[in-house]
């Protein structure tokens, strides 16, 4: 059993990961640090992917409304429901997977397969991390209310499905993506065919870049039994990868059409599509430094596409 000291030396140590000096891990009391990093907040790519379809759809939404730019409470709101819902998932996800992660060299120091942080604690935490995200939901429209609270089966069975499907990719994206549903409908109050075609290239988009992110722990994988779409992609995981890539761009294009989107929306739509495209073209010997530096960068992909709508709504109707 792991001594007092060991696991305090586990908490401070950065995850593989992490970012590099991170203030969870050089100035957080070393109390909550176990808990911050159940919630990944020294890893924030995951709430700025959960984040960028709902800005997408917004923008789209502020196109369509003939507004200035997308509403600004909702894009706050949007914010801080991804950051406490990838909490929160995060948290679950390491409940239901933590005797996996104990078998894979990336994830065994994670708070709760080292012990730092009790399953019970670990429940706790995600409850409250619930009600917050439940607070956030609350605010918008009974449609986007109800959508928001429909995502949560999704949720529940993703962690699941590294068990029992060859592509748990494809079920993170329905979860990942579903922000593309409620940044339409909060202006709305309804779906229509602009937001069903971003969520459909959102879940492209999160196929893509999470088999970009597997490829770190493919071998490992095969050790522990673990499925997933690098392992099940194989040696054409490039074109895979490019196809999911190239078709999450052409849906991206037909919903700016479709809305009528103007010069800098498309630029916004070119620009994510030469950062998918360089990014395809970096994987023939991909290492895993450089599938996680890949991975992050789909951060600046989706900004991009995402300051093309906003800055298309601001110059046509706004100045």
């Amino acid at each position: 059993m792991a001594s007092t000291r060991d696991v305090a030396s586990t908490a401070d140590a950065p995850l593989p990961d992490a970012l590099t000096d991170h203030w969870v891990d050089t100035r957080a009391p070393r109390r909550f640090r176990p808990y911050l990093k159940l919630a990944r907040i020294e890893r924030p790519i995951g709430w700025q992917l959960l984040l960028l379809p709902c800005w997408w759809s917004a923008g789209l939404a502020a196109i369509t409304d003939r507004q200035a730019f997308p509403n600004p409470w909702h894009c706050l709101l949007f914010l801080i429901g991804a950051v406490v819902m990838r909490a929160a998932g995060s948290t679950f996800n390491d409940i239901v997977d933590r005797k996996l992660d104990a078998q894979v060299a990336r994830t065994r120091g994670r708070p709760l397969p080292s012990g730092q942080v009790s399953v019970q604690a670990a429940a706790l935490f995600m409850v409250g991390l619930s009600l917050v995200g439940l607070l956030v939901l609350l605010q918008f429209n009974r449609f986007t209310i109800l959508t928001g609270i429909a995502s949560l089966a999704i949720v529940a069975i993703y962690p699941f499905m590294k068990r029992i499907t060859q592509m748990p990719q494809f079920v993170l994206g329905l979860a990942f993506s579903w922000g593309a549903l409620l940044g339409w409908s909060a202006v709305f109050g309804r779906l229509d065919a602009p937001a069903y075609l971003v969520y459909a290239a959102a879940i492209l988009w999160t196929i893509g870049y999470d088999t970009i992110y597997a490829l770190q722990d493919i071998e490992d994988d095969i050790i522990a039994g673990i499925k997933s779409s690098a392992r099940y992609f194989g040696r054409y995981g490039r074109e895979a990868i490019g196809a999911c890539f190239g078709f999450a761009a052409l849906l991206i294009a037909v919903a700016t059409w479709l809305v009528g989107g103007g010069v800098f929306a498309w630029l916004g739509v070119a620009g994510f599509a030469a950062h998918l495209g360089w990014q395809v073209s970096q994987i023939s010997a991909v290492t895993p430094m450089l599938a996680l530096r890949l991975f992050r960068s789909n951060w600046h992909a989706g900004l991009l596409l995402a300051a093309g709508f906003a800055l298309d709504a601001l110059v046509r109707f706004g100045l």
